[in-house]
């Protein structure tokens, strides 16, 4: 009789861990759903070509040789390198972004006179396409390494940069004033106001610069390295093993993926509307 009392007296707890239960098997099965159509429609379509024997060859395009290519790529260790390289790359562009990025992103969001004398050009920068910068890149930067990591940050500095801005536009004047007539310093205006005020945006931009980061980081290793993902997937069309080089997409697009489930986490933690 108690038990019940207690059950009837506290049906939350246990209605909401139903529901996120309930919420994340729903999630789980949406999640391999949608993969598993997709992986039809891409069998289905290599099916279709490969009835003409004239296409015959496009059979290793299809899922089951791509994927049965990976422990093999594994093994010889063509993914792990790729992922080292690749790796390198992204996380020096994306740091560079950030550390020039925000600083102006908070001073566009502070001086409105920086951000309006700012915009115009920022823009015009920002509508350029990364890949555009490469020749200037190659005869700047005496490495490849380097110039790829150039393009990286040239590329995911606009997302970080605005979206560093707005999320500061949108603090409280009132929270500074406070500060100042308690005797805050600009540091501790920085650390304690600014920076977890634009922590949520910040990681936003982040999020955008990542996407933006990861299409131009393939198409930059084509050319002038001998490592990474762009210069694995070239190799392998060159030597024609079509099999090797859609294993490598389903890494590049499943790295990819669990990079934005990265900054998804950290954007829900830094929400301001927990």
């Amino acid at each position: 009789m108690s038990t019940n009392v207690a059950t009837m007296a506290n049906p939350a707890p246990q209605s909401r861990a139903a529901a996120a239960l309930g919420g994340a098997a729903s999630g789980i099965g949406y999640f391999f759903a949608g993969l598993l159509i997709l992986i039809g429609l891409w069998w289905l379509a290599v099916y279709l070509a490969t009835k003409n024997p004239a296409m015959a060859h496009f059979a290793s395009f299809g899922p089951i040789p791509a994927f049965k290519a990976i422990p093999h790529m594994w093994e010889n260790g063509l993914i792990p390198k790729a992922l080292q390289s690749s790796g390198y790359r992204l996380g020096m562009g994306l740091l560079l972004a950030i550390a020039i990025g925000v600083p102006i992103g908070i001073i566009m969001g502070r001086n409105k006179r920086f951000r309006e004398l700012s915009n115009s050009p920022f823009q015009l920068m920002r509508m350029i396409s990364p890949m555009s910068w490469e020749p200037i890149a190659v005869i700047v930067f005496a490495g490849w390494n380097s110039a790829i990591v150039f393009l990286i940050a040239i590329a995911a500095v606009w997302p970080i940069m605005f979206s560093t801005a707005a999320g500061l536009s949108k603090v409280d004047p009132a929270w500074f004033k406070v500060a100042r007539n308690l005797g805050a310093t600009p540091w501790q205006m920085l650390t304690e106001i600014i920076i977890p005020a634009i922590a949520f945006d910040v990681v936003t931009g982040i999020r955008l610069a990542v996407g933006v980061a990861w299409i131009v980081l393939v198409p930059a290793e084509f050319l002038g390295v001998t490592s990474g993902f762009g210069y694995t997937i070239e190799d392998a069309r060159e030597s024609l093993e079509y099999e090797h080089l859609m294993a490598m997409i389903l890494v590049i697009g499943a790295v990819g993926y669990v990079l934005d489930s990265l900054c998804m986490v950290l954007i829900k933690k830094y929400s301001w509307h927990k």
